[in-house]
């Protein structure tokens, strides 16, 4: 799959966080395709605190990145979220002791998100 990269396009990304990236998801899917500052306020009011603060400090990051690539004059109410992937980190493998000497698995998943900005 090729990417598209422009010279306008900004970018954020957060590797390895300790969350699984089905519950990711369930707040990506709900701040996908919106203005970021409307995105911001959906994450603060949100019911899925540490998510929502996780991809509040990521939106914010990103919008300093945007300010630092383009001059302050421009508008940034014309900002949207233009793409959102949470992927699947790396998972961590541990064994939970249960009867009769047996140890079953368990997978302590992680993820990884991208964000890229965009201009309407």
């Amino acid at each position: 799959m090729k990417q598209e990269t422009s010279s306008s396009a900004v970018s954020a990304s957060l590797n390895g966080v300790r969350n699984s990236p089905r519950k990711m998801r369930l707040i990506a899917n709900l701040i996908r395709n919106k203005e970021i500052q409307n995105a911001i306020d959906l994450l603060t009011y949100s019911q899925k605190r540490k998510v929502s603060f996780i991809f509040k400090k990521l939106l914010l990051s990103l919008l300093s990145n945007w300010k630092k690539k383009n001059d302050q004059s421009e508008n940034e109410k014309f900002l949207y979220i233009k793409e959102i992937r949470v992927n699947q980190g790396k998972t961590l493998k541990r064994l939970r002791p249960v009867p009769q000497g047996r140890g079953h698995r368990i997978r302590k998943r992680s993820s990884n998100i991208i964000v890229v900005l965009g201009q309407k």
